[in-house]
């Protein structure tokens, strides 16, 4: 499906936010979600279903000063 993510247009195979993630390669306890607009837990990305078009943010705290 194609989905914009960080605000780029990318084709990925994942049915849910979770599966999403494994995809891309993100992992840790830190990840701030959003799809479209809407904040989703950590708990709760297994079971949201994605469609096409979505717009998803991921954010990563970064170390540094």
């Amino acid at each position: 499906m194609t989905f914009i993510i960080n605000g780029e247009e990318q084709e990925v195979a994942a049915a849910t936010l979770a599966d999403l993630l494994l995809a891309l390669d993100y992992e840790g306890e830190w990840l701030a979600t959003a799809v479209n607009g809407e904040l989703v837990h950590r708990e709760d990305r297994g079971d949201l279903r994605l469609g096409e078009g979505d717009r998803i943010e991921i954010l990563s705290p970064m170390q540094g000063g």
